[in-house]
């Protein structure tokens, strides 16, 4: 069973930072793109960032210059550094990785349980 836990949400003013952890654990063959995905209130699901398993990143516009992913393969987990954040930015934040997981043929996409990140003053 594979499983992936986000941390490091919270509450912050404008203009503050936040970094958000993700880790993968089970039974894990080989983990492919990982990235972050939101939903805000009354909002369908974006992708934030993406580390494929080639080392490129993209990132959605409204983030761009504001937000880092990063990845360590060793540790099996991706990061999110977010700052000069906005209110604009409230939402609930998802890990999201494909994975082949061992005894399985395919690979499948996994989503953590998500963490909330609240912008406000």
């Amino acid at each position: 069973q594979v499983q992936l836990v986000e941390s490091g949400g919270g509450l912050v003013q404008p203009g503050g930072s936040l970094r958000l952890s993700c880790i993968a654990s089970g039974s894990i063959n080989s983990i492919y793109d990982m990235g972050w995905y939101r939903r805000a209130p009354g909002k369908q699901r974006e992708l934030v960032a993406i580390h494929t398993a080639r080392d490129s990143t993209h990132y959605a516009d409204s983030v761009k210059d504001r937000f880092t992913i990063s990845r360590d393969n060793a540790k099996k987990t991706v990061d999110l550094q977010m700052i000069s954040l906005q209110p604009e930015d409230t939402a609930v934040y998802y890990c999201y990785a494909n994975i082949k997981s061992e005894g399985s043929p395919t690979v499948n996409g996994y989503w953590g349980q998500g963490t909330q990140v609240t912008v406000s003053s």
